[in-house]
């Protein structure tokens, strides 16, 4: 595969996300453009980065600002369409985000994910993104479902 282009996402890209979301069942695809506008409209708003290959949008990076802090990002979504998964694309979206976070003079990137045994997997991928598992909140998702807590430092 030749290097993907990291990028920020565009109107253009809706329909190539909506795919990704459908496709990892990130969230419902009719919701994508009501989450990306308030991003075009303003970067206060947080920011999409996207991974482009062959012409089109195969990864997706979602970060905004967390209110009532100083320099603090919560990363909300973090896809790869399947076809595209284990080549490296979401180890790269995170770096392209930390990146410009770091450009814009920010501290802290952080992640929340489920502690259950089918998100093993995205533990493991933060921690060895350089993320430090920080908390856990029981039964928060529902029960029996915790929320992990990952952050780095920029």
């Amino acid at each position: 595969m030749t290097e993907p282009e990291l990028r920020a996402a565009t109107r253009a890209d809706i329909p190539d996300l909506q795919k990704i979301a459908e496709d990892t069942g990130l969230f419902p695809p009719e919701m994508l453009p009501d989450l990306l506008q308030p991003c075009l409209d303003s970067e206060d708003a947080g920011f999409w980065r996207v991974a482009v290959a062959q012409g089109a949008a195969c990864g997706l990076c979602w970060c905004r600002p967390e209110p009532l802090t100083e320099g603090t990002w919560n990363m909300l979504a973090l896809g790869v369409r399947t076809g595209s998964q284990g080549q490296g694309l979401g180890a790269a979206l995170v770096a392209d985000a930390e990146t410009h976070l770091r450009g814009l003079a920010q501290r802290l990137l952080i992640v929340d994910t489920s502690g259950t045994t089918d998100f093993a997997g995205a533990r493991a991928f933060y921690a060895a993104c350089g993320y430090d598992h920080v908390a856990t909140i029981p039964d928060y998702w529902t029960d029996g479902d915790d929320k992990v807590t990952f952050s780095k430092t920029l």
